[in-house]
């Protein structure tokens, strides 16, 4: 007897198996593949169970089965093969209950691997319909045509005769300009869930509940599309670049506001809305680039082939059953993803292992420029949220690196368990607990060790003396080098005075010395060049760091120059504000296929 709520969805559209499998939609949500000789089962049980509700005969109800599949199999199956089927295959799956009526310990779904798992729905699922169905009109085909082609004619005059450049260094040197640009990129991030939901109702499916959750480390929205199944292969690819649609309607937005009232703030959110958009389409982790690549060759998890994959193209060996299921190009499609990705994610983690204590080191003397930038700052309260903000997103890919550390480390440790439980296993002595106490203690002195290098390199002093206080040493004559007796320097700004183009004035000191022990520093604004110039702020990942002074700072105190030895190409802020991930589906359990020996 099939469990309430269960509900049978039919064959699989547009997918890469050569024998595509049925779904079933579980009571709690979760999608199951299922062979063609379960599927009938489950079939021809629903059927007659209907059948039998309504006549009040369920006495005969496993032979009436039995009969069903024989005449639609060609196989001979007789009532305790039926019962075998329900207790052993099916019951275990929440699919149905056991043979005498009640109802089995069904297998819980383990977690995907790069899924989100830490999540709370904020809107409802009836309210995701309501709100879906405010915006499904904006997927017909000839207004999706307009709006792409006025999205790239938007993209191209920005990028070309605006200076986004300039619009981030200002925005970046008010505090107030930070807060209200963050605030824009996650609307937009929420509007991009919103493009996932309304591409589900456009295609006949209802979306699950919109919230947020914590993807790896970094705080992420998600709509819940596991309907999406029920649809072929263009309905599928429609809701996954829905997200990405709706953030060229957001941009869009934006711009026509700037036409109005030209503000760097929403110069500078375009542009992080657009690295939003980059960072959806890759198909490393699980956001919309991923499923793209997913629902177009028709495979629900690719993650789970790169074992098959890897023993296959370098170990040499035979394909596997599960690689053999696949049709021809969706094997290869597959195949180049695992070759592509892998060592690219590879790659990704040895650079941040090798360049982790140098983020940390960069991260904390980031931290206190604005920290101190804070504090200084004549609107205290505007500064100190956005420099909490921005310490959070420099925080947080370090966090998250640790965290995605241990779990490598304790997959590893629970892989070794097992082949050392076997031989302890065979051994039958004292020594049966004995390698797991040993893995444990070589992991917790690994990790000791690199912490206490990092702790030790976050310590260390800087070698030499910064280049502020060398030059006050070069022109008062008293550093170690200076020979006994040099004559005071004075310390102007450069003659030429002609402003350079396209840059906005910036003060300048002039240093008077009179006495060589004793110095007396006159500061006074001016519009001309800078001898520091003008320097652009580096944009990497989603975390922009002001690396320059304000250009309207009243004095020095309040734009302390940028921390010696910053290097922004490893700028640890890769983290996404509000970033979403892209869709949230509940994995698939796949069904073998089931041989039974009458």
């Amino acid at each position: 007897m099939l469990t309430q709520g269960t509900e049978l969805v039919g064959e699989f559209a547009g997918s890469g198996y050569r024998r595509p499998p049925h779904l079933v939609h579980r009571f709690d949500g979760q999608v199951i593949h299922l062979p063609d000789l379960l599927y009938e089962t489950a079939k021809s049980l629903e059927r007659h169970q209907a059948m039998a509700t309504k006549s009040g005969d369920g006495g005969h109800l496993l032979a009436r089965v039995a009969q069903e599949l024989t005449r639609t199999t060609g196989r001979t199956f007789t009532a305790e093969h039926v019962a075998f089927v329900l207790d052993n295959k099916l019951a275990p799956l929440g699919i149905t209950t056991r043979s005498d009526g009640t109802l089995a310990d069904f297998a819980k779904v383990e977690h995907p691997i790069l899924g989100l798992r830490h999540r709370a729905a904020l809107v409802s699922e009836q309210a995701t319909w309501i709100v879906a169905g405010i915006f499904a009109w904006l997927f017909r085909p000839l207004l999706v045509a307009m709006v792409v082609t006025a999205f790239l004619a938007t993209e191209i005059w920005l990028f070309a005769t605006q200076e986004t450049g300039l619009a981030v260094a200002r925005v970046m040197s008010d505090p107030g300009g930070i807060l209200s640009m963050v605030g824009l990129a996650m609307a937009s991030a929420a509007f991009h869930e919103i493009g996932h939901a309304a591409a589900c109702r456009y295609g006949k499916v209802r979306p699950g509940a919109m919230g947020c959750g914590i993807y790896l480390v970094w705080p992420a929205f998600y709509t819940d599309v596991t309907n999406s199944y029920r649809l072929g292969r263009s309905g599928r690819l429609r809701i996954d670049l829905g997200g990405v649609y709706f953030n060229g309607l957001f941009i869009l937005g934006l711009a026509a506001l700037y036409l109005h009232t030209p503000s760097p703030v929403l110069l500078a959110t375009i542009l992080l809305i657009n690295l939003e958009v980059i960072q959806q389409l890759l198909p490393t982790l699980r956001f919309d680039g991923y499923y793209i690549i997913s629902d177009l060759v028709g495979i629900p998890d690719l993650f789970k082939y790169i074992g098959p994959i890897l023993r296959r193209a370098i170990l040499r060996r035979p394909p596997e059953e599960r690689l053999q299921a696949l049709k021809r190009w969706p094997q290869v499609v597959v195949t180049i993803w695992v070759l592509a990705v892998l060592p690219a994610l590879a790659l990704q983690v040895g650079i941040v292992l090798f360049r982790l204590p140098q983020m940390g080191t960069t991260a904390w003397a980031t931290a206190t420029t604005l920290i101190v930038n804070a504090t200084t700052s004549t609107t205290p309260v505007l500064s100190t949220a956005a420099a909490c903000v921005q310490i959070l997103f420099l925080l947080l890919p370090l966090v998250g690196v640790l965290l995605i550390l241990w779990q490598l480390v304790n997959m590893v440790v629970q892989l070794l368990r097992k082949r050392c439980g076997k031989h302890a296993a065979r051994a039958q002595g004292s020594w049966h607990g004995t390698p797991s106490l040993l893995l444990w203690g070589a992991v917790a002195t690994v990790v000791a060790v690199g912490l206490a290098y990092l702790l030790w390199t976050l310590s260390r002093p800087a070698v030499g003396p910064s280049t502020d206080e060398a030059a006050v040493r070069r022109a008062t004559g008293t550093g170690p080098t200076a020979p006994w007796g040099t004559p005071p320097a004075e310390v102007r700004p450069p003659t030429n005075t002609a402003p350079p183009s396209g840059t906005t004035g910036v003060g300048h000191g002039r240093v008077t010395l009179r006495n060589p022990s004793r110095a007396t520093a006159e500061t006074h604004a001016a519009s001309g060049p800078s001898d520091r110039g003008h320097r652009t702020p580096t944009a990497t990942g989603r975390t922009l760091t002001p690396n320059s002074s304000r250009a309207d700072a009243p004095n020095a105190s309040q734009a302390p120059p940028e921390p010696p030895g910053k290097d922004h190409s490893s700028d640890p802020g890769h983290s996404p504000e509000g970033a979403c991930a892209p869709l949230m589906q509940l994995p698939l359990i796949e069904v073998g296929v089931l041989n039974i020996c009458p």
